[in-house]
């Protein structure tokens, strides 16, 4: 037991009981933040190691560190997770390790794709694969010892008709004051392209945030079709709210900044444009708010699939044809008939 200096009034020097239990109540038990790097890599659970991956990824809970990330991602692609080898590739296609290895990149998205992770399907679609070869094992690499390389980009099979016919651009529709559900989504229709959103994806978030009623207002100051409150509109350069054509345009072009500010994760952008951006960032993911989680489910669910199957969602341009199908030369290569995840 720990002993006082001599104290007259209490001649045993022992810290009386009720002092006793103030310090053992009033000392915190140590805080549980982000476990040292070094223990990471060697855990055996994907889901831990992507999870931490993606922070080291983005920031948040730990410091953004890209080689960092490529390790964990790594250790849980060696475990099997599809997510963390479509992740590997998504990073090594991009420039943020300082080069592009396109190479290795489709490597670690075929990895992916034979997994049955439809997002890596899309990825490839963009190479031409066809005099490629990859190692079964691709390396893991850290931006220190990346080399560039690039593959041959992929040309379209465009179908022509017979007897060609000039086709006139579609115009942007009108709407009133107060459009119905046809007249906004013809709207959509036309505008989630520019702003390279699937339409679907925009209706669902639609229906979730005002059930398509262009006069909507919650109890929180947002406004409109796509509930904009007024910081957030401000910010997209929407004048009206009420006016149907400028809130959709504010909200997609929020939508469009949160898909690029969170690497194309769906499901922190949902949650972002619920919550605020910060609200993900500070919380690793999507916040454990009840009314949060609940509308990234609500909008799964509009859109037919699964939390977890937002990932697949591909929220490019419409009229984009799927990429790569059964009858594709680099499918027939890569992936033969019996190939499982």
């Amino acid at each position: 037991m720990y002993r006082k200096p001599y104290n007259p009034s209490n001649p045993h020097g022992f810290w009386p009981p009720y002092l006793m239990a103030i310090l053992f109540v009033a000392t915190p038990p140590a805080a549980t933040g982000t476990p040292p790097f070094d223990e990471l890599p060697r855990s055996e659970d994907p889901a831990r190691l992507l999870e931490w991956g993606k922070q080291y990824f983005h920031g948040v809970r730990a410091p953004q560190d890209i080689d960092r990330a490529i390790q964990l991602y790594c250790a849980a692609a060696r475990l099997g997770s599809a997510e963390a080898q479509y992740r590997l590739g998504d990073i090594y296609a991009r420039t943020l390790t300082g080069k592009t290895d396109e190479v290795l990149a489709a490597s670690w998205l075929l990895k992916a794709a034979v997994s049955k992770y439809d997002a890596a399907r899309t990825r490839l679609a963009r190479w031409d694969l066809t005099e490629a070869s990859f190692t079964p094992e691709p390396e893991c690499v850290t931006s220190a010892a990346m080399v560039a390389r690039t593959l041959p980009r992929a040309r379209p099979v465009v179908a022509k008709p017979a007897q060609p016919e000039p086709k006139a651009e579609t115009p942007v529709p009108a709407v009133g004051k107060s459009p119905n559900r046809r007249e906004i989504e013809r709207l959509v229709q036309a505008l989630a392209p520019g702003f390279r959103l699937n339409p679907e994806l925009v209706l669902a978030v639609i229906e979730v945030e005002s059930n398509f009623n262009p006069k909507a207002r919650s109890n929180k100051s947002a406004q409109g079709l796509m509930q904009l409150i007024p910081a957030t509109a401000r910010r997209f350069g929407v004048a009206d709210p009420w006016d149907a054509r400028q809130n959709l345009s504010g909200g997609m072009a929020y939508l469009r900044w949160l898909l690029d500010h969170f690497d194309g994760d769906l499901r922190l952008a949902l949650a972002g444009y619920n919550a605020g951006e910060q609200a993900v960032r500070r919380h690793g993911g999507v916040p454990p708010y009840k009314e949060t989680r609940g509308y990234v489910r609500r909008v799964a669910r509009v859109l037919g699939v699964s939390e977890d199957g937002l990932a697949s969602v591909e929220t490019g341009p419409a009229g984009i044809a799927a990429p790569g199908g059964a009858g594709t030369d680099w499918e027939r290569r890569f992936f033969s008939p019996n190939a499982s995840g």
